[in-house]
């Protein structure tokens, strides 16, 4: 599946109500605060780790990022593209600390 057919099945749940900049910046920040949240419990408080419920909660988060994307208009294809390209600029013979250091976009 694609990203782009990811969106398009995705939005068939939003609704007017929750097309709203504000709703989905904020869903975004709760749905990665439950991930967050779940490793939390899994490090600090002896929780068995759960794949499902960490991979069920990147769902939640990838649907508020389809919907942020939608609502700007935007294939989420060209999302991830976007994003690929910027890493490709930042870090072009992959990630090391010293890259991580002297980026240019930082730095430049």
């Amino acid at each position: 599946m694609t990203g782009n057919e990811y969106q398009r099945k995705a939005m068939r749940t939003a609704t007017l109500k929750c097309r709203d900049m504000a709703n989905a910046a904020l869903g975004l920040a709760g749905e990665a605060g439950e991930v967050a949240d779940e490793v939390k419990k899994c490090l600090y408080q002896g929780r068995e780790w759960d794949p499902e419920k960490i991979i069920e909660e990147l769902g939640d988060v990838l649907w508020y990022v389809a919907l942020t994307a939608d609502m700007l208009d935007v294939p989420l294809d060209f999302v991830m593209e976007y994003n690929l390209d910027k890493l490709q600029k930042r870090y072009p013979d992959g990630f090391s600390l010293e890259a991580s250091e002297e980026r240019a976009d930082v730095h430049g």
